[in-house]
């Protein structure tokens, strides 16, 4: 089993967006705004080989959009997957499986590309992988969530017939989070705060549980229970999956891998007085 860490490069949300209903005199002091209370947010992916396959987990925000819908955005320090992929002497040719947490555009869109006004796979010899919950919502989006489901970074995929819908069972614990199994070394945690279905992948590296955090925890500073993005669809669920998850953590010793965090990769957990904080952040390499 290998991982590498797959910088894209890094984009603009508004803070407040970002933080709920967390104050920006408390959350400003860790991601700084700017004039335009814009904080800056990395587009983090995860390369995972295992066996045969080679796995990307999510694909960034991609560059097929207008200029219109980038200048919301601002994405600067880009880095194509392409690119990202020649640093580690890959092609996207060498990709078996992508597996999408979720279907937002800044996880899905740099699984299709455009060339000439056509739009086609960026990996042709993947396989991609959604959950069911989650196709679903993104095939019938609710008005608050509809902006983020755009049809050219989900319907290709569809019409490719390279997709596989991952069927989630019913699950009824509140005191532990769902878990299933995507391949021998890595088990997705089903959480439906942020939008229903998404997948948060566990790795297992030996010894250590790397768990790749999309957007239940975008960064270090959304540990603290309350810190909950506006973004998020049921945010008292989100909450809860969040409590249930940083026991676990804790418990097990995981080391968690941020999508979003422009300034920090990894990070371990430990109990404070103050509920669960981090411990000590780090770089992947570090860990491995």
């Amino acid at each position: 089993m290998k991982v590498y860490s797959i910088d894209t490069g890094k984009f603009k949300l508004d803070g407040g967006a970002m933080f709920g209903v967390v104050p920006k005199s408390i959350w400003n002091k860790s991601n700084p705004a700017d004039e335009n209370n814009l904080c800056t947010w990395a587009l983090r992916c995860l390369l995972v080989i295992e066996g045969d396959r080679t796995i990307l987990i999510d694909t960034g925000m991609g560059s097929k959009q207008d200029e219109k819908f980038f200048s919301h955005y601002h994405p600067h320090d880009t880095l194509s997957l392409t690119a990202a992929l020649q640093k580690l002497n890959m092609t996207t040719a060498d990709i078996t499986d992508v597996l999408l947490t979720h279907l937002h555009f800044d996880h899905v869109g740099g699984a299709v590309i455009k060339e000439n006004e056509n739009l086609s796979l960026q990996f042709p010899n993947a396989t991609y992988w959604v959950s069911a919950p989650q196709w679903n919502e993104a095939m019938q989006p609710n008005q608050r969530e509809k902006a983020s489901f755009l049809s050219e970074n989900i319907l290709p995929l569809q019409q490719s017939g390279q997709l596989k819908i991952i069927s989630i069972p019913l699950f009824d614990s509140h005191h532990q989070l769902q878990e299933i199994r995507f391949s021998p070394l890595i088990s997705c945690f089903v959480v439906n705060g942020h939008t229903k279905g998404m997948l948060i992948p566990k790795i297992s590296l030996g010894e250590e549980q790397l768990v790749f955090m999309a957007d239940l925890l975008p960064s270090v500073g959304h540990i603290p229970l309350p810190y909950i993005m506006g973004y998020d669809m049921q945010p008292l669920i989100t909450l809860a999956e969040k409590e249930l998850f940083l026991k676990q953590a804790v418990q097990h010793h995981y080391t968690l891998f941020f999508e979003h965090d422009a300034q920090h990769e990894c990070c371990n957990l430990q109990e404070t007085e103050k509920g669960i904080r981090v411990k000590a952040t780090f770089n992947l390499t570090t860990l491995l």
